[in-house]
């Protein structure tokens, strides 16, 4: 990988970074829990202080998709491409987790856990 394609995909991850936080905190509840549902997480709920990890745990342990077979010959290779992304996307999400620490311990105690409705 050249300079230049490192440098995009640092932007590019940057850019998109937290996401389990702004999917958790910045938006409804039931838009975490309908992307929870649809990829059949067995979370029945989030706690909404770091929220983001969790829900990046909770999509972690989804079902996996029935696409891909052990006689594919790409199985695996893209999960485990992906590793790096996902661990830069866990840290960011706690850091930006716990800049909203505060706002998140109130939502909790006013509103409780985001449901998951399976």
């Amino acid at each position: 990988m050249n300079r230049g394609s490192k440098a995009l995909l640092v932007l590019t991850l940057v850019s998109i970074t937290g996401c389990g936080t702004i999917n958790t905190v910045f938006r409804p509840d039931a838009v975490a829990s309908k992307s929870l549902k649809d990829s059949r997480s067995h979370c029945g709920s989030v706690p909404r202080i770091y929220s983001g990890v969790m829900y990046g745990f909770c999509y972690l342990n989804s079902e996996p998709k029935p696409e891909k077979s052990a006689e594919d010959p790409t199985f695996g290779q893209r999960e485990s491409s992906i590793f790096p992304i996902i661990a830069i996307e866990a840290i960011a999400s706690g850091l930006a987790d716990t800049l909203v620490l505060p706002y998140t311990v109130y939502r909790q105690s006013q509103d409780g856990s985001i449901e998951i409705y399976q």
